[in-house]
């Protein structure tokens, strides 16, 4: 078994905008492995300043991956505990050496039978250009739509979404605030969103304020999905801790940051024990990591809207057998 890495530079169409800033290009890595015959590919889909495996280390651990390979998949899955994104690349890439044109996990959606409902992706960015995308995702025929807010004036972006629910009184409206609010003002702006029926609201605060978080699941009129909240936490016992205390509505999982399909799994098993809801994400990876990650959600049978809409986003994308046709993300 032979193992190799390489940095790959994703360009954005347009640039895309987060409470943190404008995307214009997103860093990502492959691993590929071969055994001599057979050659599997792998993401490692790190988000600079999100990943906790964002470390000055991250390059030399590929190589330090790459050189282990003969360790297996578990042992070296293990020994990389801090580093998820890699977890998941390896996940990936050997599943990938064992597959035919890329079928990670075979099932009516990569027969082109099935599609995985998904929600159109709203950037952030003026006034102007939020309305054409919103315009945009409801032409396609999108019956859900999730809207980054944080990043323009709390009102301007309340309006938009006021004229939204107006517009589309039956279209599902979700929110993601990238913990743009600070814990003071949180709830009054939940009380004022959800004047519009919103569907849930994604990390309204920071993470790592579990008092202030569970406080505000508790009193919410909108419903809270944790997001950077599950990132860096490692051990089983300090997720239960997690939802134990902070009791959230919901849970979203993006396997790149929480250490890939072993993971993320952890996580629906405990959140289903405690009648939490959740849903899959990507996390800007290419078509290469969101190849892995769609195929893995179908298996999941959840009916809920799930957050894999971002192939379309760079120029220079790796070729892929994924389409969106609709509201639907199929498998050619």
């Amino acid at each position: 078994m032979k193992a190799t890495f390489e940095r790959y530079v994703l360009q954005f169409k347009r640039p895309s905008g987060t409470s943190r800033g404008v995307l214009n290009e997103k860093e990502t890595f492959f691993i590929h492995l071969t055994d001599g015959v057979n050659k599997g590919i792998g993401e490692c889909g790190i988000l600079r300043t999100l990943s906790i495996d964002d470390r000055p280390d991250y390059v030399e651990k590929l190589k330090w991956t790459c050189d282990n390979i003969h360790l297996g998949l578990a042992v070296l899955y293990d020994k990389l505990r801090e580093f998820p994104s890699i977890q998941f690349g390896l996940e990936q890439a050997f599943l990938d050496l064992k597959s035919t044109h890329h079928v990670l996990f075979p099932s009516n959606f990569t027969k082109g039978q099935e599609g995985i409902i998904i929600n159109g992706l709203i950037w952030m960015g003026s006034i102007d250009s939020m309305k054409k995308q919103i315009d945009e995702k409801i032409e396609q025929g999108f019956s859900c739509v999730k809207m980054k807010i944080g990043a323009i004036h709390f009102e301007d972006e309340y309006q938009i979404l006021k004229q939204l629910r107006n517009d589309y009184p039956n279209l599902e409206l979700r929110v993601d605030a990238n913990g743009a609010f600070h814990p003071n003002e949180a709830l009054k702006k939940l009380e004022q969103l959800s004047k519009l029926n919103l569907h849930s609201i994604e990390q309204p605060i920071k993470p790592q304020q579990w008092e202030k978080m569970a406080d505000l699941c508790k009193i919410t009129p909108l419903p809270i999905a944790l997001d950077e909240e599950l990132i860096g936490v490692f051990d089983l016992k300090d997720k239960i801790d997690l939802l134990n205390f902070i009791k959230p509505q919901y849970i979203i999982l993006k396997p790149s940051l929480v250490g890939g399909f072993k993971r993320s799994q952890e996580w629906i098993n405990l959140a289903e024990e405690q009648n939490i809801g959740w849903w899959i994400t990507s996390a800007l990876e290419s078509n290469v990591g969101l190849n892995a990650i769609a195929q893995w959600t179908y298996t999941l049978n959840n009916s809920m809207p799930q957050g894999l809409g971002t192939g379309g986003l760079y120029t220079n994308n790796i070729p892929s057998n994924l389409e969106i046709q609709g509201e639907k993300l199929f498998h050619k």
